[in-house]
């Protein structure tokens, strides 16, 4: 994993770099509302949604006035809770997931503009992630006694050139690589930009999973951010 963290970083700034004068850099940060697909089509339940947030940089290589590629290098939170009962009651359950990826989107957006140096602009494209932390937490009470538990999360040792085996795979073991689609849309000023962004993932969270009979539990984040122009 760390030998894949080393290939993507410097990628990630040779390809900002490939357009010098015409690129620019976004350092970017906010609020993730993180949940995990229920069912084969897709549906998750909102209770379950779990907050978390991000935090990276974006790079925003213009291809021309109207249009840019947009690589980004971001640490982000994923994962859900499910919870049954309030705090206060007798009996109470509360369980969380929540994964931190590195993760590496490449998105091409379109922008018109608003007025002056404001501008909106809307993109897509996929992203890559691969797992480096995260905890699994449960708390709760019953009959008024109280009981909590932390456990970091255990990944599979994938080797992702291994198309048809994953190595490490076992019960209770989530995979480390992740990857999806990716949307986003916002306003950008002078210095700053704001965004509305949805990763909607496809690879399988459970490892050892590869049966297309079986397609749920997969990563699903809205996330609101911040981005402050370099």
């Amino acid at each position: 994993m760390k030998k894949l963290v080393l290939v993507i970083l410097p990628s990630f700034f040779i390809l900002l770099s490939a357009s010098a004068q015409k690129t620019s850099a976004i350092l970017r940060g906010g609020l993730n509302l993180a949940n995990v697909s229920i069912t084969d089509n897709g549906r998750i339940d909102d209770a379950n949604t779990l907050t978390s947030f991000q935090v990276g940089f974006v790079g925003n290589i213009s291809l021309a006035d109207f249009i840019a590629l947009q690589p980004g290098f971001l640490v982000t939170g994923k994962g859900s809770k499910t919870q049954s009962g309030d705090p206060s009651d007798v009996n109470y359950f509360k369980a969380t997931s929540n994964p931190i990826y590195i993760e590496v989107p490449l998105t091409l957006v379109l922008k018109g503009p608003i007025s002056g140096d404001t501008k909106f602009f809307a993109g897509a494209g996929p992203y890559l992630a691969v797992g480096i932390t995260g905890k699994n937490k449960t708390e709760g009470k019953f009959l008024g006694a109280a009981f909590s538990s932390e456990k970091s999360i255990e990944w599979s040792n994938d080797d992702p050139t291994t198309l048809d085996y994953e190595e490490g795979a076992g019960f209770g073991i989530m995979k480390r690589f992740d990857y999806g689609l990716n949307g986003t849309a916002g306003i950008e000023t002078r210095n700053i930009v704001l965004s509305a962004n949805y990763g909607l993932g496809l690879a399988k969270l459970q490892s050892g999973s590869n049966s297309s009979e079986d397609d749920k539990n997969k990563h699903r984040v809205l996330s609101f951010t911040i981005g402050f122009k370099l």
